[in-house]
């Protein structure tokens, strides 16, 4: 079930956000020694209350009292937003949780009067990438950092 993520639930979704992450840190070779700003290692209680206070929607996939899964939309300007943190956990993975949560987020998007969503990701994680355009995400671009061991990719999705 997804539902909107009630306050006193930041540190679980810190740890769902950090667990999920790690799998694609350790699949990259992601650390946090040559990463520190990757989400596995600096997402963090402050970061989430702070993202809150800032009016960003969150949202959870809880199913059997765990939550399993979250994502939020970072709110860039009239018409367009940011898809934040789409996460499951492992133990979770392959149920379509991922693609239900995605969905949701459009639907959101939508309802809040976004036009546009941005994606960002792991420019390497072609699955990812493929997956995001499966559900009409366009990749529209990559930028090193100096701070990253890996390229991000940014995507886009219509939500006209």
């Amino acid at each position: 079930m997804i539902r909107r993520m009630e306050t006193e639930e930041i540190d679980r979704c810190v740890q769902v956000i950090r667990d999920s992450f790690f799998t694609v840190a350790e699949e990259f070779g992601i650390t946090e020694e040559n990463a520190p700003r990757f989400t596995a290692f600096a997402t963090t209680r402050e970061r989430l209350m702070w993202q809150q206070k800032e009016g960003r929607p969150m949202y959870v996939w809880e199913e059997e009292g765990q939550i399993a899964g979250y994502y939020s939309l970072h709110l860039q300007g009239e018409q367009r937003c940011e898809l934040n943190n789409l996460c499951v956990l492992p133990a979770y993975r392959h149920r379509q949780i991922g693609e239900r949560l995605l969905e949701h987020a459009f639907v959101q998007a939508r309802e809040l009067g976004f036009r546009q969503m941005a994606i960002g990701i792991v420019e390497e994680n072609e699955r990812l990438k493929r997956w995001y355009e499966t559900h009409g995400a366009v990749h529209v671009g990559t930028q090193k950092y100096d701070f990253f061991p890996f390229t991000c990719g940014y995507l886009e999705k219509s939500l006209a």
